[in-house]
């Protein structure tokens, strides 16, 4: 439930290792671009960073006795190339270096396993927004039926929320690269060059300079996967809330088996975004303890820097689930038009209360209109009659009762909902294309 779709595999012990592996390899490619040791070292270093080689396990029980993974795995990594260009593994480096990059690594994989579940629900979202652009439904606030609005605008807002989040997740991420304490003393003047080459052989940011004890780039993405899951579990409670049995505007169609309870054979809950919300709720307390972590002393940190590995592990594990239970989500969604303006016409007019009022203020000003229309509203409710007759007859000749009839219409107050559906679904597609774009650069280097 917390590991579900494609992200478990991109966070886990192996992808660790295979992230620090390929920091490692790097490393001692860039000193090789740098002129600091001989290309054939390099190549034999990157020969054996291959993470079939080595026992994530036993590295990470290792690890207690160094405080970080780092250590043990250089010596593995060391054992392993042997000969001359052993002496040239981890060159110039720091266990801080390979850990932090490594984090860069495994958040970047992720992330884009994310944003491609994330595109996936925004794709499904505007074929929503679009279908139903005209599908009239009550608009609630503080739970409450306020003015009617149409399914197509409540999904172009998921949309636009989800959208907006995934783009968070694109931005580039620094390699780190500074030494033991952030001068690259060891690697000499050619400490820069070094660096440089180091993120580009990983694809990353080059850094200003080193960030070990200026968490920005960790915040950032907090920040990124954070706001993720805020978009995630606000849809995610929607659709929960509008397949309750009472509403039931929506059910997610997930087929036999899916959906049951232990206990209730009639039960069809609304399992894919129950499970989505399950898992963004954990985000909260796993970003606080990220942010906690940003305070870090002098230029290397006794505790705080480590304590940052699991909490965005989990964040994003946590995240990329709680995406890909939004997918199915959405996937199954089905949407039962004919409750939703049931449900609207429940109140008898009541949420076009607003629009008779601005109609009959131009005649009778704003408070008298207000004061007119709120007392014809709870004369109705009190004695069961439909709003549009008490209305007629306390405007005494005013307005007609067709007039009334019109004003009390539901279709005709949607305000700017169709601008405002098209506005989100031109962002989506615009968003679309500049990844496409971005994905065609990639491939074509």
């Amino acid at each position: 439930m917390y590991a579900h779709g494609r992200v478990g595999a991109q966070v886990g012990d192996t992808a660790w290792l295979h992230a620090l592996l390929d920091a490692e390899a790097a490393l001692a490619r860039a000193c090789a671009r740098a002129g600091v040791i001989d290309a054939a070292h390099a190549e034999a270093i990157g020969a054996c960073c291959v993470p079939e080689r080595f026992d994530a396990s036993e590295i990470g029980r290792a690890a207690a006795a160094s405080g970080n993974p780092v250590v043990p795995l250089v010596r593995e990594l060391t054992r392993a190339v042997g000969g001359d260009a052993a002496r040239h593994v981890h060159y110039g480096a720091t266990s801080q270096d390979i850990m932090d990059t490594a984090a860069v690594l495994v958040s970047r994989r992720a992330s884009a396993v994310i944003q491609d579940d994330a595109a996936a629900v925004a794709d499904g979202l505007a074929a929503l927004a679009d279908a139903h652009r005209s599908t009239l439904m009550p608009g609630r606030t503080l739970l409450q039926q306020a003015l009617p609005t149409t399914f197509g605008l409540v999904a172009a807002g998921w949309l636009q929320a989800v959208g907006t989040a995934s783009q968070r997740l694109g931005t580039p991420s620094p390699a780190q690269l500074g030494g033991a304490a952030g001068t690259l003393a060891s690697l000499g003047e050619a400490g820069p060059r070094v660096a440089a080459a180091f993120a580009d052989e990983l694809g990353l940011a080059e850094p200003v300079l080193p960030w070990h004890t200026d968490r920005g780039p960790i915040a950032e993405l907090t920040g990124a996967l954070a706001r993720m899951c805020g978009a995630v579990g606000k849809v995610a409670g929607d659709i929960v809330l509008l397949a309750q049995t009472e509403v039931g505007e929506v059910i997610e169609a997930g087929g036999a088996g899916v959906g049951g309870s232990s206990a209730l054979p009639h039960k069809r809950n609304p399992v894919a975004a129950v499970s989505a919300r399950a898992c963004a709720g954990q985000a909260p307390g796993l970003a606080a303890a990220l942010y906690a972590a940003q305070a870090q002393e002098y230029q290397r940190a006794a505790g705080a820097w480590q304590s940052e590995w699991l909490p965005m592990t989990q964040l994003l594990r946590v995240t990329g689930s709680a995406v890909a239970w939004l997918r199915t989500s959405v996937e199954r969604l089905r949407v039962d038009p004919k409750r939703m303006r049931g449900n609207l016409d429940l109140t008898g007019g009541l949420p076009l209360a607003e629009r008779v009022t601005t109609d009959l203020t131009p005649d009778l000003g704003r408070l008298p209109a207000h004061d007119l229309v709120k007392a014809a509203c709870a004369e109705a409710v009190e004695s069961g009659r439909d709003l549009a007759d008490v209305l007629t007859e306390r405007l005494d000749g005013r307005r007609t009762a067709a007039q009334v009839a019109a004003l009390l219409d539901p279709a005709g107050y949607l305000g700017a909902a169709d601008t405002f559906i098209d506005r989100a679904i031109a962002a989506h597609r615009s968003r679309a294309a500049k990844e496409d774009d971005k994905a065609e650069e990639k491939e074509h280097g």
